[in-house]
C-alpha cells in the first residue's frame, strides 16, 4: 500500500479491531447502516404457477413481477457460506439461508458491500458443523464510517481498482486453463502415440483410439485388472466422520493432477476394519464415477499410508504392479475420458458402472515402451505443473492484495479521495 498516503490526521475509534480512524470518521455499527431481514423458505413462497418472489421497495416482498426492486442491497450469509458478501443490483429472492439489506440513504450501498468484506465472521459465528450468524450479532459490527460523498469516492476507487485486480486474476486462471489443456493433449498423444516421432502406425480399430503404433496392442481395463470397485459411506455418515484417524478418500479429493488432501476426513480404525473390502492400497488408481467430477482420476502415492473410499469414488487395481504408473496416465487421457463421457450418453447419467469401466479400451505398449512413456510424461507434466503452482501462487497474492486493499480503503488506513 506504499503509493498511497494515509489521512492528514486520526483518532482512536473507541472500537478495538478499528484502532485509529480518520479524525471526521465515526464508529457506526451496521444496524444504522441497514437493516437486515431474513430470506424465505422456498417452499412458503412458491406460488402455484411457479413464480418467485422478488424483494421490492421498503424491504417488502411480493409475487415476481407485482414488486420491482428499486435499489440495491447486501446479501449476507445466515448459514452455511456466512463469510461470502454478495452485492446485488437487480430484482431478486434469496432463500432463507441468508439475510438481505434494507440500506439506508445516508449509506452508500457500495461502500457497506465493501466494509462487510472485512467483517471477521470466524469471531462472530456460532455452531461448528454449519456456521452461522445471528442478525443481532452483524446489527452491532462495527464499520469506520466517511461522509456519504466519501464512502461515494471510495467505493468508486475500489470498483476502478478491484476490476483490475480481478482482471489480472482472470488472465491467471485462463493461462491455468490452457497449460491444463496442453497437460491434458500431451499425456493423450503419448499414450495413444507413443513418443517416437518416427513410429509406423496403423488403424486401431477403435474409433477413438484412431491410430496406434503398429506393434501396440489394444486391450481392456478390465483385463488388466485384479479389482474394480467403489466404496461406501460408513453406517451414520458425515456425522461419523473425525479429525484425525484413517483418511477416508471422497470424489472431492480426487483430481487428475492429484489427491488433494487439504479438506479430507478421517474415520475411525473400527469403521476401517468394519469397510476393510475398500481400502485404498498405495498404487491404485482412482476413478470418480458420479456427480460433475465423474472422469477425474489419479493414482494412489506409492508412500501414501491407509485409507478408504466411498461409494462416490472407484479403485482399480491393476494385476501388474510395473504397469499400474502407465495406466494411471491412460485414464487421464483424452481417450479414457471419451469413453466415459460415451458411457454416459443417454443414459440418466446416475454413473459408471463396473462393466463400463472395465469394457474402456486402451493402446498398449510393451512394457519398457510403458516405462519410458512414463517417465518423458512426468518430466513434461513437472514443467507444466510448475508453471500452473506459481500462476495458483500468483492468484493468492492477489487475491491478498485485493484483500489488503479493500479493507485499508474502508478502514481509512489509506487517503484515495485524489485517487478516486
Amino acid at each position: 500500500m506504499s503509493r498511497y498516503q494515509p489521512y492528514p490526521s486520526y483518532k482512536d475509534s473507541g472500537v478495538e479491531w478499528l484502532g485509529e480512524v480518520p479524525k471526521d470518521w465515526l464508529p457506526k455499527r451496521l444496524k444504522y447502516h441497514a437493516r437486515i431481514k431474513n430470506g424465505q423458505d422456498q417452499k412458503k413462497v412458491l406460488s402455484d404457477n411457479g413464480q418467485y418472489p422478488v424483494y421490492g421497495s421498503g424491504g417488502e416482498f411480493g409475487r415476481a413481477n407485482e414488486y420491482l426492486y428499486d435499489k440495491p442491497s447486501v446479501l449476507l450469509g445466515r448459514k452455511g457460506t456466512i463469510d461470502k458478501p454478495l452485492f446485488i443490483i437487480e430484482p431478486f429472492w434469496t432463500v432463507d439461508t441468508m439475510y438481505y439489506t434494507d440500506i439506508a440513504k445516508t449509506t452508500f450501498p457500495k461502500f457497506l458491500y465493501y466494509s462487510c468484506l472485512t467483517i471477521k465472521f470466524d469471531y462472530y459465528q456460532y455452531g461448528s458443523a454449519v456456521p452461522s450468524m445471528t442478525q443481532e450479532n452483524l446489527h452491532n459490527i462495527d464499520f469506520a464510517t466517511p461522509s456519504y460523498e466519501e464512502q461515494t469516492a471510495i467505493a468508486n476507487f475500489l470498483d476502478i481498482q478491484t476490476a483490475k485486480i480481478d482482471t489480472l486474476i482472470a488472465k491467471q486462471q485462463r493461462m491455468i486453463e490452457l497449460l491444463g489443456e496442453k497437460r491434458s493433449a500431451m499425456i493423450s498423444h503419448a499414450v495413444t502415440k507413443g513418443i517416437d516421432p518416427d513410429v509406423t502406425l496403423k488403424d486401431s480399430g477403435v474409433e477413438w483410439l484412431g491410430e496406434v503404433p503398429e506393434h501396440w496392442e489394444i486391450s481392456k481395463i478390465g483385463f488388466l485388472s485384479s479389482k474394480i470397485g467403489s466404496g461406501k459411506t460408513p453406517r451414520g455418515g458425515s456425522e461419523v466422520y473425525a479429525d484425525e484417524g484413517i483418511v477416508f478418500i471422497r470424489s472431492q479429493n480426487v483430481y487428475d493432477e492429484g489427491l488433494r488432501l487439504d479438506d479430507v476426513v478421517f474415520i475411525s480404525k473400527e469403521i476401517d476394519e468394519e469397510m476393510a473390502n475398500t481400502r485404498v492400497k498405495a498404487g491404485d488408481i482412482l476413478l470418480n464415477v458420479t456427480g460433475a467430477s465423474i472422469g477425474r482420476t489419479t493414482l494412489v502415492p506409492y508412500d501414501f499410508d491407509v485409507a478408504n473410499v466411498n461409494q462416490h469414488v472407484c479403485i482399480i487395481r491393476i494385476s501388474s504392479i510395473e504397469m499400474r504408473p502407465y495406466i494411471a496416465l491412460v485414464m487421464k487421457s483424452a481417450t479414457a475420458k471419451t469413453q466415459i463421457d460415451a458411457f454416459q450418453n443417454g443414459a440418466a447419467r446416475e454413473g459408471l458402472n463396473f462393466e463400463q469401466i472395465a469394457n474402456i479400451q486402451i493402446a498398449l505398449p510393451p512394457l519398457l515402451e510403458q516405462i519410458a512413456i512414463t517417465g518423458y510424461i512426468d518430466t513434461q507434466t513437472a514443467k507444466i505443473d510448475t508453471l500452473i503452482a506459481k500462476a495458483r501462487q500468483t492468484i493468492e497474492l492477489m487475491k491478498e492484495r485485493r484483500t489488503a486493499l479493500i479493507s485499508a480503503a474502508v478502514t481509512g488506513k489509506i487517503d484515495v479521495r485524489r485517487e478516486a
